[in-house]
């Protein structure tokens, strides 16, 4: 699967700032919506939307009545049209209101390292390194290969893609089978504050980077984790990819963003999460598990409340015959 990402939502528990960026930006004053405030119009909102689809669906309610009797009816049209119809609405709704806080550091600078676990990824993996080293963000960067016990050469290629751009590319082996074994080594070699979880076939958007320490920089000192969005890359190849495409908007970064509002996203995926690497170490690093993203962000919003997610802005290609990925989720922490 080929993936870009951007945007970012946030897990957090309690935890010293990190670093300075550079001159806040101008804060603008807006009128402040309390959650629970906002949450109330979404259900009231939501529940007129149903309101309206009951008064509507009446005659097919009866005419299905005639059929299997009237509770079978009102069953049958409820899971298919009531219950959705009322998720959707409220999903809507909620995001009508959701409105991000502004960055108050643009162009942060201080070093992070982008933690990539790679297994058999040679015709992948430089490319992905050549997207991080086209990023904008001002500050250093450090790419982390974990060779997860590869037999095509990934490491081989890794090395001589830093020795051929310039880009810092450290490369360092974990003979284990297993993303999390991949991932926890690359973390007890991790030099910097921040680091960064990205699959090695997922291609980050030129502001990814600097997006989601921004972020993280612009949130309360107590945030830990910035997921960012992922998103189809090539959505209009065929009908898969399509259909992909809206299980990544709408089932994955929508609801996301939704859960973010209401201080609540529940996965900071592994295919792209920027955290700080003591929240990492205190929470015991990635379990062996599957979903070991999804395990991981419980455990951090288990030692404090929270999650918000930035608007997407970029894509990824499905699953290619073959290939060694790890499946990805979402986001988690709680909004600036």
């Amino acid at each position: 699967m080929r993936r870009t990402t951007n945007g970012g939502s946030v897990d957090q528990q309690p935890g010293a700032p990190v670093g300075a960026g550079t001159e806040p930006a101008p804060a603008r004053r807006r009128r402040y919506v309390p959650v629970t405030g906002k949450f109330v119009v979404a259900q009231v909102s939501a529940l007129g939307w149903l309101g309206l689809s009951v008064l509507l669906s009446l005659p097919w309610v009866r005419e299905l009545a005639t059929t299997i009797t009237v509770v079978p009816a009102i069953l049958v049209v409820g899971f298919v049209a009531y219950l959705p119809g009322w998720l959707v609405a409220f999903l809507a709704a909620s995001l009508l209101l959701d409105r991000q806080p502004p960055l108050r550091r643009s162009h942060p600078t201080i070093p992070v390292t982008v933690l990539v676990a790679a297994r058999n990824e040679a015709d992948r993996i430089q490319e992905t390194i050549s997207y991080i080293a086209r990023q904008d963000y001002p500050g250093p960067i450090e790419v982390l290969v974990v060779d997860n016990g590869s037999t095509d050469g990934t490491r081989a290629l890794a090395e001589a893609y830093g020795a051929a751009t310039g880009q810092r590319v450290r490369c360092i082996d974990e003979p284990r089978p297993g993303k999390s074994h991949a991932l926890n080594t690359g973390l007890a070699a991790v030099e910097t504050e921040l680091v960064i979880t990205l699959d090695a076939d997922t291609l980050l958007h030129p502001q990814a980077i600097r997006q989601v320490m921004a972020r993280l920089l612009s949130a309360p000192p107590d945030v830990q984790a910035v997921a960012g969005s992922v998103l189809v890359r090539n959505s209009r190849d065929n009908l898969w990819t399509r259909m992909q495409e809206w299980d990544y908007f709408l089932g994955i970064a929508s609801v996301k963003r939704m859960q973010g509002l209401y201080q609540g996203t529940l996965v900071a995926q592994g295919a792209f999460s920027l955290y700080r690497a003591q929240a990492l170490l205190q929470a015991g690093g990635w379990p062996d598990a599957i979903g070991e993203d999804i395990v991981l962000t419980w455990q951090l919003m288990r030692r404090g409340p929270g999650s918000t997610t930035s608007p997407p802005r970029s894509p990824s290609p499905p699953p290619r015959p073959g290939s060694s990925t790890w499946p990805a989720s979402g986001p988690a922490g709680r909004g600036a």
